[in-house]
């Protein structure tokens, strides 16, 4: 028989959203925490919109000791941990070591340290021959992204399964997807899941505005990020992390854990197309979809909320809504469906993730976020996008899913535990 996984911790950062019961006021406010950009000049950039978080290690607990070992994003990932732990009101002292594991995903890991020590050593890019005696001691752990996940296992003692995903976009469904099978497998009874990244930096914003990915509304950046919305023109780029608790159903309810959800399904696949479009019919992320929703035992119908990928960007929107109608039917114009980058903007490996908790917490609070600045309708996007305002709804079944370049496609279903297959 197949082991059921359930999540009962949850540990989230975002712009505006430090802790979940600040991520949730967020969620139902229908506001957006995007700005211009804060942590460095952003006037030579196309785009100078990003969603930053408000982020004090120190008031998080962190010593300067960590502070200066970590990078920001194993920063926050540490921070979010220890949250979910705390949550999950499970021991960790108590159990197997080799029992728990750790699953983390990221887009570009430590960027924020390696740029920020490119321009030590280089004096700001003025030298090209340099001295490595003015690197941090720090930079291996910098230059490689396993660091993360590895902070995370120390934090809870974790000598099980640890991995790092990176395929960029939907690294934060596909990691806590890759935990959820370790634990179904029996490798794991107990894993942390979840993803950070802290992208705000020159090198990152250059790159997503060469490929012309990132917004251009800076005269106007708490309505920047349009998701679904007509005049959208791209996204914003956001910092955060989420991380998770799972276990094994069972166990869960025999310590008396408060469960959140469970993970229902969880399907990837690859459009193998190109490495930033995609084809307008959402054939692949519809596959995802399909699939998800067959391990978990459920027709398109059980479906009662969507938590889009919903990224702003013109061909992303209409191949979402494309995919839901391929996969959903007509159950599709039924369903609402959200995008909360419209709030939190888009934190790249991280974002799927954040989306995960926003869709628990849909579960628990009974209550479906709304796609914020969602004012022009696109004829293209013809579905219930929860335009503005939160809407109260009863939800056992969500469909979480992401879409990332390289032709990657996510999706996963989580649902209130009990829910009976339809």
């Amino acid at each position: 028989m197949t082991r059921r996984v359930v999540i009962t911790g949850i540990g989230v950062r975002t712009a505006g959203g430090n802790g979940v019961a600040a991520f949730w006021d967020l969620m139902t406010s229908g506001r957006s925490a995007t700005r211009r950009i804060t942590f460095f000049d952003p006037s030579p950039y196309r785009s100078r919109v990003a969603a930053e978080a408000d982020f004090d290690a120190a008031a998080e607990g962190l010593t300067p000791t960590e502070v200066r070992r970590m990078d920001r994003a194993s920063q926050f990932a540490v921070v979010c941990a220890r949250e979910a732990v705390v949550d999950s009101g499970l021991d960790f002292g108590a159990l197997d070591p080799t029992r728990v594991g750790v699953s983390l995903g990221s887009a570009v890991a430590a960027a924020t340290s390696l740029e920020q020590e490119y321009l030590v050593l280089s004096d700001s890019g003025r030298n090209w021959l340099v001295d490595d005696a003015y690197l941090s001691p720090h930079m291996f752990d910098y230059l490689v992204p396993s660091v993360m996940p590895a902070e995370v296992a120390w934090t809870v003692g974790a000598e099980g399964p640890v991995t790092m995903v990176s395929n960029g976009c939907t690294s934060g469904l596909d990691s806590v997807g890759h935990a959820v099978q370790l634990i179904r497998e029996g490798s794991a009874d107990v894993a942390l899941a979840g993803a950070s990244d802290t992208p705000i930096t020159p090198i990152v914003v250059a790159c997503f505005d060469a490929i012309k990915a990132t917004t251009t509304r800076n005269d106007d950046p708490g309505h920047a990020s349009r998701p679904f919305d007509g005049s959208r023109d791209g996204f914003v780029l956001a910092e955060g992390a989420a991380v998770f608790v799972l276990e094994e159903l069972e166990s869960a309810r025999r310590r008396g854990a408060h469960v959140y959800a469970e993970v229902g399904g969880y399907a990837t696949r690859c459009n193998a197309y190109h490495m930033t479009g995609l084809k307008a019919d959402g054939r692949e992320m519809a596959e995802a979809i399909r699939n998800a929703l067959a391990q978990a035992r459920l027709d398109p119908t059980a479906v009662d909320y969507v938590n889009a990928h919903g990224s702003g960007t013109k061909q992303n929107d209409r191949h979402e809504t494309a995919a839901y109608k391929r996969s959903l039917g007509d159950h599709a114009y039924r369903t609402p469906v959200s995008s909360i980058k419209s709030m939190v903007g888009h934190s790249l490996g991280a974002i799927g993730s954040i989306e995960i908790a926003a869709s628990v917490l849909a579960i628990e609070h009974g209550v479906v976020p709304p796609t914020a600045n969602l004012r022009e309708r696109d004829p293209e996007c013809d579905l219930d996008y929860v335009p503005l305002e939160a809407r109260e709804r009863r939800v056992d079944t969500v469909l979480s899913v992401g879409s990332g370049f390289g032709g990657f496609q996510s999706a996963m279903v989580l649902h209130r535990p009990g829910v009976v297959a339809r």
